[in-house]
């Protein structure tokens, strides 16, 4: 961000989150109309619910990584982190230089890769970054899988605090984009970008100093989806297979998510989702269009490129963790931002993200793990675990 913009943007989203909170006709609302005038698309002096929620979108797409929990929504809470970073920014663009050689410091606080975009495929996406702990001895790595709905997000909203403790206790982050979500690309082309990615840095281990047995991955929302079917499909590794990276192992050491969805099962959706809202909510409406495909049906057999909603949904329980989880499957560490007696959201606009991403999800996964005696460990506030965070939990499955 240049630093000239600085000041409007944190201008513009103080004014923004003062301006949700407060009733229509707030003079506020001509200070954001004075900041961002095309805010105002039929030109009416106001701002719509529609045309504020536009306005959010541009935020989240000039600053993705403020969308801390992939939920595709900007909270307040983000909002306060978007505005506290600008500042820091503003602070120190003056007095800092921009160093991107391995090992320094960004103007944004992150540590520079390592290896930057590295390829791993041919698409423009199929790109990783990677820091690497310096260690006399093989690394464990940790694969951050970015959030987004499969159609938006990057390899960029890696935590830069998690990545610095992760280097810290001498573990490795890797950080990947994949193929984004359109009728061209269905799912699950995502995963299996993700799953390639993996192959492609085990190939890497001797040259990049990893130890191929201690790999996890680590992700919300979307990117939780990716990491759960990683972590319990069988080996999906072509031991005969041409190209050498399909030669490589994809299982891994423990996996740690957040918000994720556990399965795409529509019953369960239905009974233990939707209803949250009341009995007469119809769980279709949570799952959003694909492109120009409204009906809720039509864009799920779309998205998993499928011909018939049957053979949608066996694709889809193929890549749920609920339908792949057995006793074999490696440690997981599951988090959600609410405990299982929270109430919705008042704020219309977070009801969605709420649901889609709610702990009904990981306690489901959670009992039937119990059930096959399979370690995993599930956060929410209020709840009493034996590891504070995924970092504390990588700490003790990759280190000890």
């Amino acid at each position: 961000m240049k630093q000239k913009n600085l000041p409007i943007f944190i201008s513009l989203v103080l004014a923004i989150s003062t301006f949700l909170t407060v009733a229509d006709g707030n003079p506020l609302e001509k200070q954001i109309l004075k900041l961002q005038p095309q805010a105002d698309k039929n030109g009416d002096g106001k701002l719509s619910k529609v045309e504020e929620a536009a306005l959010h979108r541009i935020i989240l797409k000039r600053f993705p990584r403020a969308d801390a929990d992939g939920d595709g929504v900007l909270s307040n809470k983000e909002q306060q982190a978007v505005i506290w970073q600008a500042n820091n920014r503003s602070k120190n663009q003056g007095r800092q230089t921009p160093n991107t050689k391995p090992g320094n410091t960004h103007t944004t606080g992150k540590k520079s890769p390592t290896h930057a975009n590295i390829k791993y495929g041919e698409h423009d996406r199929n790109v990783l970054d990677v820091w690497l702990a310096e260690s006399p001895n093989p690394t464990p790595l940790t694969i951050y899988i970015h959030g987004g709905g499969f159609t938006s997000g990057s390899k960029e909203k890696l935590n830069p605090n998690e990545l610095e403790q992760l280097l810290k206790a001498g573990i490795s982050v890797a950080a990947i984009n994949y193929r984004y979500l359109s009728t061209t690309n269905p799912l699950p082309t995502s995963h299996h970008d993700a799953r390639r990615a993996l192959q492609f840095m085990r190939s890497k281990s001797k040259k990049w100093n990893i130890d191929k047995s201690r790999v996890a991955a680590f992700g919300g929302s979307a990117g939780a989806q990716i990491c759960m079917w990683l972590a319990f499909s069988e080996d999906m590794a072509k031991p005969d297979s041409k190209d050498p990276l399909e030669r490589e192992s994809t299982r891994l050491s423990c996996v740690a998510t957040s918000g994720g969805q556990t399965t795409l099962d529509m019953h369960f959706w239905q009974n233990k989702i939707a209803t949250l809202l009341g009995p007469n909510t119809n769980a279709k409406t949570l799952f959003p269009s694909l492109g120009n495909i409204k009906d809720p049906e039509q864009a799920r057999i779309a998205r998993w490129g499928a011909e018939t909603i049957e053979e949608a949904n066996e694709i889809a329980a193929r890549h749920s963790a609920l339908s792949l989880v057995s006793k074999n499957n490696p440690p997981i560490f599951m988090s959600y931002g609410m405990p299982p007696t929270a109430k919705p959201p008042t704020n219309k606009s977070r009801i969605r993200g709420w649901l889609v991403h709610h702990v009904n999800l990981g306690i489901a996964l959670k009992e039937k793990s119990d059930a096959l005696k399979l370690e995993a460990h599930l956060k929410y506030p209020g709840a009493e675990t034996k590891y504070q965070s995924q970092i504390e939990f990588f700490m003790d499955k990759l280190l000890n």
